[in-house]
Parts: structure tokens; C-alpha cells; sequence
């Protein structure tokens, strides 16, 4: 089994690390392609399913991803900084209520995520750099690790399945 490894760097950063059983284009296209996303990224386990999922790739484009789950609304929203198909993708990220927008004082966080080709498959290293320790700590305080490792096997199936589709 393909395993997906997290590191907190320094007291900002957290590191993700996965290879993938496929070329960086089925991987970077899963990433990016709203109706791929759809189909990984939240984690159904917690009771989290997406009811909209919009991106417009490209530098200065905006994306938004809305979830619901008992909790309540929450979205996860951005703009794109670097588009560089298939290899590097650069992104803001705010966590958002949805019944009242985008939070004015919510801290951004920054993306960074390359998709480098090994032997035909896609080694995904994900950097977040987030603007203070108190906000990586709060995110990994949320339970963000055992959610992100259920969506990387929901997105290597996805992967598995669009190289199979080829």
C-alpha cells in the first residue's frame, strides 16, 4: 500500500508526501479539475460530503470548494498564484463559513504542490506555509491529518481509475 507521510517543518510548515500510480498529468488533473476533486476530497468517513466545487485554474483564478457535514457549512476557498500544468501548482487557502462568506480577518494559508514524474508514476510533495505557528497548530489541532491521509487514498483510487480509463 502506497503510504502518505506528514511532517511539521520548522513552526509554519507541514510537509505532504505520496507517489502515485500514475503520470502527473491524471494526477495534477485530479487536483485541479473540479468534477475530479469532487470525487476525493473530503473525507466521506467524518460524515463530509461536497456540495460545490468550482476552480478557474489559472494565475489569478479563484476556486471554492463548499462541504457539509452535521457541523455545519464550512468552505475552503483561494486564488491561484503559479499554474504550471503538470509539475507545480502554487494556491491560497482560507477556511470560510459559508452563511456569511469569506472572513475578513482569516489568516491564508499558502500552497505549494509539485508532481514530479518517477518511472511513470507522480511523486505529490504538498508545502502549506501557513502565516503563524497558531495557525498550523490549529490545523492539525482540527484532525486534519487522519482526514487528509482518508482523501489521499480516495484520490489514489480516483488516479488508479482514470489510468485504467486510458
Amino acid at each position: 500500500m502506497n503510504r502518505t507521510t506528514l511532517e511539521l517543518r520548522g513552526d509554519r510548515e507541514i510537509v505532504i508526501e505520496r507517489t502515485f500510480e500514475g503520470p502527473p498529468q491524471i494526477v495534477f488533473d485530479a487536483w485541479t479539475r473540479p468534477e475530479l476533486v469532487a470525487r476525493w476530497w473530503a473525507p466521506a468517513s467524518r460524515g463530509v460530503s461536497i456540495v460545490g466545487c468550482d476552480a478557474d485554474v489559472r494565475v489569478g483564478g479563484r476556486y471554492r470548494y463548499h462541504l457539509r457535514h452535521a457541523r455545519g457549512d464550512v468552505a475552503f476557498s483561494g486564488e491561484y498564484l503559479e499554474v504550471e500544468p503538470p509539475s507545480r501548482l502554487v494556491y491560497t487557502q482560507v477556511l470560510e463559513p459559508t452563511a456569511s462568506g469569506p472572513d475578513p480577518g482569516a489568516a491564508a494559508i499558502t500552497i505549494t504542490v509539485t508532481f514530479a514524474e518517477r518511472d511513470g508514476r507522480t511523486h505529490l510533495v504538498s508545502h502549506t506555509h501557513c502565516p503563524t505557528p497558531q495557525v498550523r497548530d490549529s490545523i492539525i489541532a482540527s484532525g486534519m491529518e487522519s482526514g487528509m491521509r482518508e482523501t489521499m487514498d480516495l484520490l489514489e483510487s480516483l488516479v488508479e481509475s482514470q489510468v485504467s480509463a486510458r
